[in-house]
C-alpha cells in the first residue's frame, strides 16, 4: 500500500513478536507517560490472549524491511450502536512526515465501518506534547466535538476528536 510519500508497508493483526518494537515506538516518541504506554499494552495483551475478543482490533505496520514502523488499536463503544474508539495510533518517529499515519488512519477507518461502524472518536490531551497528534487529526478531517477543562490534571484538557464516516458529518 502507498499513500502520497508513504513508504510501501503491509498491515496486518498485531502478533507477540511486535510488543517489542512497539513498546520502543512509543517510549522513543516522547509524547507519552510510563502509565500511558502501560494503557496501550493493556489493550495489546488482552488482543494477544483472547483471540475471541470483540472489544479491540489492533493493528501493525509492517515496512518492507519487515520493521514495525506504526500500529493502531480501535474498538465498539460500549453501550453504543455503531460508535468506535481509535484507543491508539502511533508510528515510529523515525518515520513521521512519511504519510504512514495516514494510511493507519485511513485503515482504521475502513475496519470501522465494515465492522458497521460510523462515528470513529479519538481522545487526546491538551498538553503542548500533544501538538503534533490534534494536527494530525484535524488534517484528516476530524472535528474537535468535545473539550473538558482539566480532565487529567489542571491545565490539560481531555479533547475528543470525531469523524462521521457515513454521508453525514461533523
Amino acid at each position: 500500500m502507498r499513500i502520497g510519500t508513504a513508504a510501501l508497508i503491509t498491515l496486518r493483526p498485531i502478533e507477540e513478536k511486535d510488543s517489542g518494537p512497539i513498546r520502543d515506538m512509543l517510549e522513543n516518541s516522547g509524547a507519552f507517560t510510563a502509565e500511558e504506554i502501560k494503557t496501550a499494552f493493556e489493550l495489546i495483551d488482552c488482543y494477544l490472549r483472547d483471540p475471541d475478543q470483540k472489544d479491540y482490533d489492533v493493528r501493525t505496520s509492517i515496512d518492507a524491511e519487515g520493521r514495525v514502523v506504526g500500529y493502531f488499536c480501535v474498538g465498539p463503544t460500549p453501550l453504543t450502536r455503531s460508535t468506535f474508539d481509535l484507543y491508539w495510533i502511533a508510528v515510529n518517529p523515525s518515520n513521521l512526515g512519511r504519510g504512514i499515519g495516514t494510511l493507519l488512519l485511513r485503515h482504521a477507518e475502513d475496519l470501522v465501518v465494515n465492522r458497521g461502524g460510523r462515528l470513529l472518536l479519538a481522545e487526546t490531551s491538551s498538553r503542548t506534547g500533544y501538538d503534533r497528534s490534534r494536527s494530525f487529526y484535524r488534517k484528516n478531517s476530524y472535528s474537535e466535538v468535545a473539550r473538558i477543562r482539566d480532565y487529567y490534571d489542571t491545565g490539560d484538557d481531555l479533547l475528543i476528536y470525531g469523524k462521521y464516516l457515513s454521508s453525514t458529518g461533523i
